[in-house]
């Protein structure tokens, strides 16, 4: 199988999907690896590192998608790429594609008639999400450095450090949702010594989540009347929702943020799902930023591309082993192995096959089982 690499070409995305340490994988299973010139340079990663360890490098990206059987990316495909799905009859696409808030990237991957699967719905028996995890991770740890660069008047804040200094208070950092990005966020929030807040539904998590901290954060069941009264408290507040391959739920209005201190500072890591501020729109890391009701928003929907030299080699760790099925068994009996890998495939020759994606758009969906048997 030929396993293509194309360069990202979304704003300030420097990702790359596949290190050298991956093209040896794939080599010494007998795979060809196809790389697009310059694709790993942002992360630190030069063409001839891929090329001592097996790869072909490709002068042009068309090459790429043209004779790969595998399309490698970080990113789903923007409007530029479209044009592109349909390059080779039967090609696998994959990527993350957070196709519930995106109806065009879902019209053209239908149109392709391509096989199309999501890193951030490969779901575990345990409902863990292996191929999430690692960007959830860095986008967690991101957000309060992003939130307390911005609390600060050069930030656009209302010009408040977010550690304190003896006689004056640290900020008040609150976290909405206590997933992985809300655990990561808090972890970071707790060692800049912030006070810090942890809004989720699930009581068992708060636990859990009491128990690590050891009472260092505090721990508070969701509502509608506690997202209010948190945020009003809040300096910064950090939105870490996720329902699994569906829009997340707008939980922070705007007229609550109308209500808050002048200069606080929201940062939506939940915006590649369509965010759970209702202000929310994605911004770039060259434009991280927007005011509304004279708060602070950073929505920068690929937050782990500024730090790809990190991100490109977690990602990678994870997606590896499931690339590596999908190219040693072809994606049907991958799939059909891998229940996991099965809950990622989204799309299947023109046909949806993942319900919260068919149920954002209104479209049909069609059960994977009655197209790989």
């Amino acid at each position: 199988m030929i396993i293509g690499v194309p360069k990202e070409i979304k704003t300030d995305e420097h990702r790359v999907a596949l290190t050298p340490a991956g093209v040896q994988e794939f080599t010494s299973h007998g795979h060809q690896v196809l790389i697009e010139k310059g694709a790993g340079e942002g992360s630190s990663i030069a063409d001839a590192s891929y090329e001592a360890t097996g790869a072909t490098m490709a002068n042009h990206v068309d090459d790429v998608w043209a004779r790969s059987d595998l399309i490698m990316k970080v990113k789903e495909p923007i409007a530029a790429e479209y044009p592109r799905l349909a390059a080779r009859p039967h090609q696998v696409l994959f990527t993350y594609l957070h196709l519930a808030a995106s109806r065009p990237c879902t019209d053209a991957l239908i149109q392709a008639g391509n096989v199309a699967i999501s890193y951030e719905t490969v779901r575990l028996r345990d409902g863990s999400l292996p191929l999430l995890t690692p960007m959830s991770e860095v986008a967690g740890r991101m957000a309060p450095l992003m939130g307390a660069h911005h609390l600060m008047r050069t930030g656009g804040g209302r010009g408040t450090l977010v550690c304190g200094v003896p006689g004056v208070a640290a900020a008040n950092i609150v976290i909405i949702g206590a997933g992985v990005a809300g655990m990561a966020a808090a972890t970071i929030a707790v060692g800049m010594q912030a006070n810090v807040r942890i809004l989720d539904r699930n009581l068992e998590r708060l636990r859990a989540i009491d128990h690590h901290f050891r009472g260092s954060v505090a721990t508070i069941a969701s509502s509608v009347f506690a997202v209010d009264e948190a945020c009003l408290w809040a300096d910064i507040v950090i939105g870490a929702v996720l329902v699994v391959g569906a829009k997340a739920p707008k939980l922070v209005s705007n007229e609550l943020v109308s209500r808050m201190a002048e200069g606080s500072v929201l940062v939506d890591i939940s915006v590649d799902q369509g965010g759970c501020f209702e202000a929310t729109k994605p911004t770039t890391h060259s434009d991280p930023t927007f005011v509304l009701n004279g708060s602070v928003f950073y929505c920068v929907a690929n937050m782990p591309g500024g730090v790809p030299t990190t991100s490109t080699r977690a990602l990678s760790n994870a997606t590896l082993p499931y690339a590596l099925r999908l190219a040693n068994l072809g994606w049907r009996d991958a799939v059909k192995a891998d229940s996991a890998l099965a809950e990622g495939v989204n799309i299947v020759n023109g046909d949806v096959t993942y319900a919260p994606v068919a149920d954002a758009h209104s479209m049909k969906m069609v059960s994977l089982a009655s197209l790989i048997d």
